[in-house]
């Protein structure tokens, strides 16, 4: 359903359709030409507060085929994280967007950092400079098992890229296990 407000009929009376704060989240960080799939992967997604912020989600399709593009950002989790724990929370929303739309076929999701750009600089356009760059990355097809994707994870192998300097700083916190 539409994140606007919608009307139902209860009993011959209209009453105001309130949608939850996941349709909201879903509706306005979905893109791609398949906004209705990414729409109904975020309202999966956006039901948990995750710590590493989910910042949008994008569905395309392109010769049939469906691709699901997750991208979080690398700072300011909303709690701290070990590296073992920032693995499950990728695990858990890979597995939720395969669920969510039995036709996706590959789930791509990445973590970005922001980066200092000079006052004045171009940041739109042809000649524009990047906010911001990847850190984390890793493409998964549907049909691959949970053991299998958590592995690669931690092996960083086969589509996944981790910025091991990123990995030791962000993951550092008080109490906290070391990364793997």
């Amino acid at each position: 359903m539409s994140a606007a407000l919608a009307f139902q009929l209860g009993l011959g009376v209209a009453t105001a359709y309130e949608p939850s704060v996941a349709e909201l989240d879903a509706t306005a960080r979905s893109a791609g030409n398949r906004r209705d799939v990414a729409e109904q992967i975020g309202t999966a997604v956006f039901a948990t507060r995750w710590s590493a912020e989910v910042s949008q989600i994008s569905a395309n399709s392109l010769n049939g085929h469906l691709i699901v593009g997750i991208r979080l950002w690398g700072v300011k989790f909303h709690q701290p994280l070990t590296r073992a724990e920032f693995v499950a929370e990728v695990v858990e929303i890979v597995d939720r967007a395969f669920a969510a739309a039995p036709a996706v076929e590959e789930v791509d999701l990445w973590a970005n950092v922001p980066i200092t750009v000079a006052k004045g600089a171009i940041v739109s356009g042809d000649l524009a400079k990047p906010t911001s760059r990847t850190v984390f990355s890793l493409s998964a097809r549907r049909g691959e098992s949970v053991a299998s994707l958590r592995a690669r994870l931690s092996l960083a192998s086969d589509g996944v890229f981790w910025d091991e300097k990123w990995a030791r700083a962000a993951f550092e916190a008080p109490g906290a296990a070391s990364p793997e």
